[in-house]
């Protein structure tokens, strides 16, 4: 038998074991988003971490290997000798002529190489067979050796991914690492080694960007129908291309 409350005392409502069930889901669904959100945090700061390390270790990479092309063209000077860097590997190609007369030939190369507009632009491994596709289409299409800046800038300002064939900004690093994760990159830093050093996933890495779409260089297009060599615009610029990206991202 319950005892009786004494006089003058407060009797305390009865709480429903229902109401007390209710209360503990709520509380232990608290602390469970709590703790889920505590573990999402900590993996963010870890792989913060891991980002800044990784993007450190590229620019020691980049700056070493600027210092040693210095050193070696210093060496080369002192003996009175030449020194010529090794052959480049990456070229930009960006299309300065519309479809009008195109041979099927060149037609169907532009676009095996998604430059299907004027003023799209892509990057290319170079070997012996995309120089050959480049020499077939040099009348339509301007390109060159892009240097580090250039690569950053295009990435950065021009960048889109090509995800479930839309196209869509490079707006956060999750992208990168759903789509090229198992391929180890996963930020955008990673994105631009692996383009600038032409490395083993190139092939993935320059799929996944959406051709860029650039301006009309400010100042306009000198001639499209003669070569640059001969004050034109179309063929090989060499180092020249950054130049023109500048004025056209």
């Amino acid at each position: 038998m319950a005892p009786m409350p004494k006089p003058g005392s407060k009797v305390l409502p009865r709480v429903p074991e229902a109401v007390l069930k209710r209360l503990k889901r709520r509380e232990d669904a608290r602390l469970l988003k709590y703790n889920l959100d505590l573990i999402k945090k900590i993996r963010r700061l870890e792989t913060r971490e891991e980002l800044l390390k990784r993007a450190e270790n590229y620019t020691k990479e980049y700056s070493l290997k600027e210092r040693e092309e210095i050193h070696n063209i210093r060496m080369a000077k002192r003996h009175g000798n030449y020194y010529i860097p090794s052959e480049a590997r990456l070229a930009f190609v960006i299309r300065i002529r519309g479809v009008n007369q195109i041979p099927p030939k060149p037609r169907k190369i532009l676009k095996l190489f998604r430059l299907k507009q004027i003023n799209n632009g892509i990057f290319i491994k170079l070997n012996k067979a995309t120089t050959n596709m480049l020499r077939i289409i040099e009348p339509y299409v301007t390109w060159g050796y892009p240097n580090l800046k250039s690569v950053k800038a295009l990435i950065y300002k021009r960048g889109f991914a090509k995800i479930n064939k839309q196209r869509i900004g490079l707006t956060a690093n999750g992208l990168i690492k759903k789509a090229l994760g198992k391929k180890d990159i996963i930020c955008i830093e990673d994105l631009v080694h692996e383009i600038f050093t032409v490395g083993e996933n190139f092939k993935y890495a320059s799929n996944f960007l959406w051709p860029f779409k650039l301006n009309t260089p400010t100042g306009g297009w000198r001639k499209k129908t003669n070569n640059y060599v001969e004050g034109g615009d179309f063929g090989n610029r060499q180092e020249k291309i950054n130049e023109l990206l500048r004025r056209m991202v």
